[in-house]
């Protein structure tokens, strides 16, 4: 059976950077740098703490060439700091920038070659929001938060370390009071991070999934005069979506009990420091080195507490596009080709690029498809040779339609095989596929721009000539002239100056281009007017000479036409 990977709604979140590892690795140099500029670059935050106190020491010995050496040092380490801080920022946004154009450019990649069943199977709104805005989260995040996030992380380290040179028992006194008080608080705040950021993402893309669904299908809300369905739809995904961000905003709350601890941490060291001079156990400047430096510490866990909730988020949207990239199969070379025997490909003509043959008989075994639980096509066997004209004919519902992508290789069948010249459609490139069986569906879809930009659609990337000559040989020239702009007539958005049998022209026309020695044509004369209909037949008619003519039809004229028909009820034939 062939499986059918589905997203997840909120996929986990456990170990996603290893998971994403894979796509980062092109970039793991210019990555290796712009963290070594960063670490350098904290080390000189970290070195003001004892240069300072240095100082301090200096004037309290009356020292005056020390404390000359001290301003120098700090003006050399404050001139550095900036230098790497700079530096480090600049490689980190170039890290960032080129890891998000390579996602950026692997999501459409593999969309673009994911298998039709996924793409129908899961809402448009939700791969938009993985494809698009969880891209652009995430370039929010590399872009202006993880520099921070780095440096501020690297900081708080240091600066531990520097504290246990100079006092451990200052250290381990820090330590034992405060840190588990700031353990708690982070352990309460991804208690309940996890599921809120990640609900808060999946009420997101369902709000967007709904407003895409219901913006295209604003003709038919409006129409019946019921635009308040589109309202109250978008209202209840909308509702669940500010609850989620209530509950996000007071997760990030959570995190406000730093700002006590530094307070209540620095008094306890004022007071013992203090008390520690007065006994001569340490030194003034020891007390100003651990005064300054646990303040920049607490200030860091204050920086980095804040930008945990950010992080938290670019770790959810994270997991969401991982996932999309781990469905989506990868884009790589074709599946080796079948070897063609001549006893089992008496039909094939020649063999182009050692898969499909130019001609051949096509022909279906034991199909059988599911949407769900729901069988579609059950165990369909039926052979369309070569220059075969056929209708597939029965009521709406029966099964046409898939059993027509199934048999032009967009479906993959759960059991069975279809085969073209005695050749498995499996084992050969889609691509291979698309140029010797073409379908024009019932709804033809159009891009925003002219005339001539759609049918560059057409696998070649076909020429003005050709296109010129396609017209011709359809009939179609008196069409085309009576545009405004003929090849170069604006179609509006999506096509919608066009009627629907002008669509289905386009898709005739986009199949003459292709040229495959398999045409189907799926309700193609289906609601259209009688001149219209008998334009599009004309071109079908004219385009029908040495090639295979499947034809979906309702119709009872275009059923008339045709030599045989294939009957289907309830996805079998009859």
């Amino acid at each position: 059976m062939a499986e059918l990977r589905e997203l997840a709604a909120e996929p986990s979140t456990k170990r996603v950077f290893r998971r994403f590892w894979p796509y980062l690795r092109p970039h793991r140099v210019i990555v290796s740098g712009a963290v070594l500029a960063s670490l350098a670059s904290t080390a000189a935050v970290v070195a003001i703490a004892p240069v300072i106190g240095w100082g301090v020491d200096a004037v309290t010995d009356r020292d005056r060439s020390r404390l000359w050496w001290a301003v120098v040092v700090l003006v050399a380490v404050v001139v550095a700091r900036m230098l790497l801080l700079r530096q480090s920022e600049v490689l980190l946004s170039r890290a960032g920038e080129r890891t998000i154009r390579g996602l950026r450019d692997l999501v459409v990649e593999r969309l673009a070659a994911a298998p039709l069943r996924f793409l129908e199977a899961h809402r448009t709104g939700d791969l938009l929001r993985r494809s698009t805005g969880e891209i652009a989260d995430l370039t929010l995040f590399l872009r202006d938060q993880l520099p921070n996030l780095i440096g501020i992380t690297l900081t708080v380290i240091l600066t531990i370390g520097l504290l246990l040179v100079y006092s451990w028992l200052l250290t381990l006194l820090l330590v034992a009071l405060f840190l588990p008080l700031a353990a708690g608080v982070l352990l309460w705040f991804n208690a309940g991070a996890a599921g809120t950021f990640g609900r808060q993402a999946a009420s997101d893309a369902t709000m967007t999934a709904t407003f895409t669904e219901t913006l295209t299908a604003h003709e038919a809300l409006v129409a019946p005069g019921r635009p308040d369905e589109w309202v109250r739809r978008f209202r209840g995904d909308n509702d669940e979506l500010r609850a989620a961000n209530e509950r996000a905003i007071d997760t990030q709350c959570r995190l406000e009990l730093f700002a006590a601890l530094e307070g209540l941490a620095t008094a306890a060291l004022l007071l013992l420091g203090v008390w520690l001079v007065r006994g001569g156990h340490l030194g003034v400047g020891t007390v100003v080195v651990f005064v300054v430096a646990t303040r920049n510490l607490f200030e860091n866990l204050l920086a980095l507490s804040g930008l945990a909730g950010q992080a938290q988020q670019a770790r959810v949207g994270l997991a969401r596009l991982v996932d999309l990239l781990t469905v989506l199969p990868p884009v790589g070379a074709p599946p080796p080709a079948t070897t063609l025997d001549a006893s089992t490909t008496a039909d094939a003509t020649v063999v182009v690029g050692g898969g499909l043959p130019e001609r051949g008989e096509l022909a279906a075994e034991g199909l059988t498809f599911a949407y769900g639980d729901t069988d579609v096509v059950r165990d369909v066997s039926v052979a369309f040779p070569p220059g075969d004209r056929a209708g597939l004919i029965g009521v709406t519902g029966s099964g046409k339609t898939t059993l027509a992508k199934l048999l032009t290789g967009l479906y993959e069948p759960d059991s069975g095989v279809v085969r073209f010249g005695g050749v498995d459609l499996r084992t050969v490139h889609p691509a291979e596929v698309r140029a010797r069986i073409v379908l024009v569906p019932q709804q033809v879809h159009l891009i925003s721009g002219t005339l001539a930009e759609n049918l560059a659609l057409t696998p070649g990337t076909p020429d003005r000539d050709a296109m010129r000559d396609a017209v011709a040989r359809l009939g179609l020239t008196d069409w085309v002239d009576g545009l405004d702009g003929g090849l170069d007539a604006d179609l509006g958005a999506r096509g919608e100056r066009l009627s629907a049998g002008e669509r289905q022209i386009v898709g005739l026309l986009r199949a003459a281009l292709v040229d495959p020695p398999v045409l189907v044509l799926d309700e193609a004369t289906a609601d259209l007017d009688p001149q219209a209909a008998q334009r599009l037949e004309d071109a079908v008619e004219r385009l029908r000479p040495g090639r295979t003519l499947l034809v979906i039809a309702h119709r009872p004229t275009t059923i008339e036409r045709l030599p045989r028909t294939v009957r289907v009820e309830a996805g079998r034939l009859s």
